[in-house]
């Protein structure tokens, strides 16, 4: 028998990640820990999908609605508190489903992350405040230009990432991909990596009605009450930035959800690229749960 271990539950964005774990949690009797960016920050609700309230309370979770906006939260943090959670979980079951679409964050519960030095915190500060000035060209071309390595690597549609790699270089002289750290740290339990797959089409159907719903659900009125904090690094995400720039008189709302659209539909093709340079994951298709419970029990967890 395996030791303990986590099923983790990946996969784009609108493909049924959520409702697939509820039903492998039940299943094992078990706590869902999730790996998502933005569902931890209790201030935003509707353009996060967050899970239902019922949903919460059928299941324990783990890092949803468990910080505010103006904490700093990011991968390094999700690495210490999913490990402190997967080890209370394991005091009496023995498995954890993780489920969610932040691969970063996934890569650091299950491998550990690159020691990169500590960086400047007015650096940082005055980067994303520039970015959310100017916006994503602006970034885009400043981290040409300052890091034309990470550059050439091709994450120049990620907000986030790119004003890490700013912050880096101009606090240590080094580009962040000189911290790159091969060496995957030993974790003391097992992972089996599934992800959900769907074809395009129907993928970027199921975002398009998504949107949809979270405008009639009240998404603009949710925007307009986080409008004072807009700043903030938790809202540099999509669904909000897009609002924000409507909300200043940037965009029309009709082009702001358009445009919501096309940014999470090149999210959810970003988000399966890094999930295909996983060799070791087992993609579901035909029948997600009884794929899992197959290899579940082939291998007797």
């Amino acid at each position: 028998m395996l030791p303990k271990t986590v099923i983790i539950i990946t996969g784009p964005t609108a493909s049924g990640k959520t409702a697939l774990s509820l039903v492998l949690a039940r299943h094992f009797n078990t706590s869902i820990i999730s790996a998502d960016s933005r569902q931890c920050f209790r201030e935003l609700n509707i353009g996060v999908a967050k899970p239902s309230f019922h949903e919460l309370q059928s299941v324990r979770h783990e890092f949803i609605n468990s910080h505010s906006i103006g904490e700093e939260v990011n991968a390094a943090v999700f690495e210490s508190l999913a490990l402190q959670w997967a080890e209370e979980i394991f005091s009496n079951r023995n498995v954890v489903v993780m489920v969610g679409g932040t691969g970063l964050y996934i890569k650091a519960f299950t491998e550990g992350l690159d020691k990169i030095p500590e960086t400047d915190e007015q650096t940082r500060i005055e980067i994303q405040e520039q970015y959310s000035r100017y916006g994503l060209l602006w970034l885009q071309a400043q981290v040409k230009l300052r890091d034309p390595v990470y550059f050439e690597s091709g994450e120049i549609k990620n907000p986030q990432r790119m004003m890490r790699a700013l912050e880096v270089i101009e606090s240590t002289g080094h580009s962040i991909l000189y911290f790159r750290n091969t060496e995957k740290k030993i974790r003391p339990f097992s992972v089996l990596f599934f992800s959900t797959r769907i074809p395009v089409s129907i993928l970027n159907q199921r975002i398009n009605e998504r949107v949809d719903h979270m405008m009639e659900e009240g998404l603009l009125d949710e925007v307009r009450s986080l409008l004072p904090y807009q700043h903030f690094n938790a809202l540099q995400t999509l669904g909000y930035t897009e609002l924000f720039e409507h909300l200043n008189g940037k965009l029309n709302l009709e082009n702001a959800v358009i445009r919501i659209k096309q940014n999470t539909r090149q999210y959810a093709k970003r988000q399966m690229t890094w999930i295909r340079k996983n060799s070791y994951v087992h993609w579901l298709e035909k029948d997600p749960l009884k794929e899992i419970l197959e290899v579940s029990e082939r291998i007797k967890i």
